[in-house]
C-alpha cells in the first residue's frame, strides 16, 4: 500500500477493532478498482470518539465506518444524520462532506436487504410473519429493513421484553404490526411464519449455541446474521429441515458498498472472489 498526498483515506473506528474484516473488504475493492486510496483500522477508546470523529477532516479522511461501541454515540456527534439512521438509532458510516462536516448513515439495512435478495430471490414479504430473535442494534436494522420491504407482521422474541418493546415502539409503522414475545414463546410464534432471523450473538464462536426447536414452514428462509462460523447450529438445523438458509457474510459485504462508493467514488460489487478472500480470513482471529 503506497500512500501519497493524493491518496483518499478512510477507516474503521472501534474498541477493539483488530478483529474487523473491513480493512480486507475495502482493500480488495481498492485493488479491484485501481483506486488511489487506503482503508485502515482506527482503535479509538469510547471516551475519545468525539475527538476522533472531529479529527477526520483535519487529517484528510473522507470518512469511516463505526463498530462497537461507537454506533449510538456517533449519532449525537455528527452534524447531519440521515432519517433512516435516526430512525434506527445507530450509525455505522460517516461521510466527510467537502466543507468538513460529518454526515452519519446506517448501511446495515441495505446490507441485510441485499443479502436476503441475493440469497433467496424468490422470498416475498407477503409470505407470512417475520420472526426476529433479539432486540439489539442489529435487530433494529433488520426490523427497519423488513418494514420498508412491506412485511406486515413482525414478531420480536427477546429475553428482556422491555428492550423488545422499545424496538417495537420506535420502529412500528402504519403498515406493519410489531409484537413482542418472551423467549419461552420462541417455538410457538413460528407458526405460519414466512421468515426467521437471528440477530443475537448466540451461535457465534465463543458464544453458546442457539438452541431452538424449529416449527416454521419448511419454505420459510432462516437467516443468521452471524458469520463466524458461516454455518451456525441454527442454519444446520434449518438446512436439515429443508428451509432455505442465509448466513451473515453477505450482510457484512453488502453493507460496505455504500460507504466505499461515498468515500472513494467508485461503484463496487460483491463477487465470488471477494467472498473467497473474506472467508479465507475467518479461520484466524
Amino acid at each position: 500500500m503506497n500512500i501519497a498526498g493524493t491518496t483518499r483515506l478512510a477507516g474503521i473506528m472501534g474498541w477493539p477493532v483488530a478483529h474487523s474484516r473491513s480493512p480486507v473488504l475495502h482493500g480488495f475493492w481498492l485493488d479491484e478498482t485501481g483506486t488511489d486510496g487506503a482503508y485502515v483500522p482506527l482503535p479509538v477508546r469510547p471516551e475519545h470518539i468525539e475527538q476522533a470523529l472531529r479529527a477526520l477532516p483535519i487529517l484528510g479522511f473522507r470518512g469511516c465506518n463505526l463498530t462497537i461501541p461507537h454506533k449510538q454515540t456517533a449519532l449525537h456527534i455528527a452534524d447531519r444524520v440521515e432519517p433512516l439512521a435516526r430512525r434506527i438509532g445507530a450509525v455505522n458510516t460517516i461521510i466527510v462532506a467537502p466543507d468538513g462536516t460529518l454526515e452519519a448513515r446506517n448501511t446495515d439495512v441495505f446490507g441485510f436487504r441485499e443479502n436476503l435478495r441475493e440469497a433467496v430471490p424468490d422470498w416475498r414479504p407477503t409470505e407470512g410473519p417475520a420472526i426476529i430473535l433479539g432486540a439489539g442494534g442489529s435487530a433494529r436494522a433488520v426490523v427497519a429493513a423488513l418494514t420498508d420491504a412491506g412485511v406486515t407482521e413482525i414478531r420480536i422474541v427477546n429475553r428482556t421484553l422491555a428492550r423488545a418493546e422499545i424496538v417495537a415502539r420506535d420502529l412500528e409503522t402504519a403498515g406493519t404490526q410489531i409484537t413482542v414475545h418472551p423467549w419461552s414463546e420462541a417455538r410457538n410464534v413460528q407458526r405460519h411464519a414466512g421468515l426467521l432471523v437471528n440477530t443475537t450473538s448466540l451461535g457465534m464462536i465463543g458464544e453458546p449455541p442457539l438452541a431452538l426447536d424449529l416449527l416454521l414452514p419448511p419454505t420459510a428462509p432462516v437467516v443468521d446474521i452471524v458469520y463466524v462460523p458461516l454455518e451456525t447450529h441454527l442454519l444446520t438445523a434449518a438446512r436439515r429441515r429443508g428451509n432455505p438458509v442465509v448466513n451473515g457474510l453477505g450482510m457484512l459485504l453488502h453493507q460496505g458498498r455504500p460507504g466505499f462508493e461515498g468515500w472513494f467514488g467508485a461503484p463496487v460489487r460483491v463477487t465470488s472472489e471477494l467472498r473467497a478472500t473474506i472467508i479465507a480470513t475467518l479461520a484466524s482471529p
